[in-house]
């Protein structure tokens, strides 16, 4: 156990230290929610003087056509990048940075954020501006072609970068027509059309209360904030009812798609099916998900010195996978590996250390990441949005406690089934039939090239 893993010592060491900074944070004023003018507000009393609130646009990718990915990027950025009917861009960052306050947006695969950020005594100065950029942004030309040409200039360095490249393949692979084969960031194809009528009229169309949800992370008075909340939201329109989509994603056998690429490496990546999100085994494949990344990891790059730096990782969106990523020069060699690798696990199965020792570093980790205001407003946003159930961010750690060693290998066994493959190399060092013809009787791992030290 030593041996598979080393990390563990450290973290568990690290509990120590972390853990009693959460007896503090167990101290605040219970989180709740109440409903203001039909939108549902979640809010966590701080117990510092910052003030994070995030507004939250559900729908995502599912909002636009493919010929249009890139459009809400646009809108949200220019939200802030624009100006507004009462500030120009210079004076609305200048206001905000007198007071070294935040106001920014952020778009992904199922929803868009509007956040702000400021110390609480600032909270007056800021929120009209927050106010502004949400219900009356400009959407100026001048500045909006500028920031749709920074747009395309990080796409085409993107394009540029095989990890990049790789995932966009994969993900258009797999999801080809549906939803999650849209990119977020557009291409330079959808993005340069995308003109700054088009933006305001989309922006226009998703800002409705049917598909806001706000949440607020900070010492504020629950009367203060509903009176300005109120105020805010009487000039969004209602909106026809929306419902975010959660679409499983189940390939009916396995499959091999090359693109031909001039790299000193092949880039190689394969997506599988996953539970949704909400769903009774969403946390039993969290934990198998990552102890399956380290036994990967450890199987390709430090046994068999096949990759750099190897992945495997459960992307829990609504349209949920399991992922595995790797760089190699012996692309036949790795799916040797991979395939041994993953029918000894569904033989044998995880052990009851590795389930132990996974929740404590999975647990560690997560409330390291909670200690912020904004990091604990986007846990709540991600549960209430992904899983319909803002709580799970606060009832995270007896969940996970819950989880049995049998759970998670039934759930292993459940989903890492057929593997949707993309490849970007030289496809004649590869050969597709050891992708597809995949055999359910081989479990004995190759023999590793590496001789790990019994001490780690």
């Amino acid at each position: 156990m030593n041996k598979l893993f080393p990390v563990y010592k450290y973290l568990l060491f690290l509990m120590v230290f972390v853990c009693p900074s959460q007896h503090g944070k167990a101290q605040k004023s219970t989180a709740y929610e109440m409903m203001v003018d039909g939108v549902k507000v979640i809010v966590q009393p701080g117990n510092n003087e910052i003030v994070e609130i995030q507004t939250v646009i559900k729908g995502g990718v599912q909002n636009y056509p493919l010929e249009k990915q890139g459009i809400e990027s646009l809108a949200i950025s220019a939200l802030t990048e624009c100006g507004t009917a009462t500030e120009d861009k210079n004076s609305f960052k200048d206001k905000l940075d007198r007071v070294s306050a935040w106001v920014y947006g952020n778009t992904g695969m199922d929803f868009a954020t509007i956040s702000m950020n400021c110390i609480k005594s600032d909270f007056d100065t800021v929120w009209p501006l927050y106010v502004s950029a949400i219900t009356t942004p400009r959407f100026d030309e001048k500045e909006f072609n500028r920031m749709k040409q920074d747009a395309i200039n990080n796409l085409k360095s993107q394009a540029s970068q095989p990890d990049y490249a790789i995932s966009k393949l994969a993900k258009e692979t797999a999801f080809k027509g549906k939803d999650y084969a849209k990119l977020p960031e557009g291409t330079e194809e959808t993005v340069t059309k995308i003109t700054t009528q088009m933006a305001k009229a989309y922006y226009q169309s998703i800002l409705t209360k049917s598909r806001l949800v706000i949440v607020v992370v900070g010492d504020m008075d629950k009367d203060e904030l509903t009176a300005k909340l109120t105020k805010m939201l009487a000039v969004i329109p209602q909106g026809k009812i929306f419902k975010l989509k959660k679409e499983l994603y189940s390939p009916a056998k396995n499959s091999f798609t090359t693109q031909k690429s001039e790299l000193a490496t092949n880039y190689i990546q394969a997506i599988t099916g996953a539970p949704a999100p909400g769903t009774a085994d969403f946390n039993a494949f969290v934990l198998a998900m990552r102890i399956f990344a380290t036994r990967h990891f450890l199987e390709v790059r430090s046994k068999n010195g096949l990759s750099y730096a190897p992945g495997a990782y459960f992307d829990g969106g609504t349209s949920p996978s399991a992922n595995f990523v790797v760089s190699t020069t012996e692309p036949n060699k790795y799916i040797s590996v991979v395939q041994s690798l993953i029918q000894k696990i569904k033989k044998e199965g995880f052990t009851e250390e590795e389930l132990k020792d996974m929740k404590t570093v999975y647990l560690t980790s997560f409330y390291y990441r909670q200690e912020t205001n904004s990091a604990e407003a986007s846990s709540f946003v991600n549960n209430e949005v992904l899983h319909d159930n803002w709580k799970r961010a606060l009832t995270i750690n007896d969940d996970l406690k819950k989880v049995s060693l049998k759970e998670l290998n039934s759930v292993f066994n459940k989903y890492i089934n057929n593997l949707t493959w993309s490849y970007r190399g030289d496809p004649v060092k590869v050969n597709p039939l050891l992708y597809t013809q995949i055999t359910n009787t081989k479990t004995a791992l190759p023999k590793a090239k590496v001789t790990l030290n019994k001490k780690d």
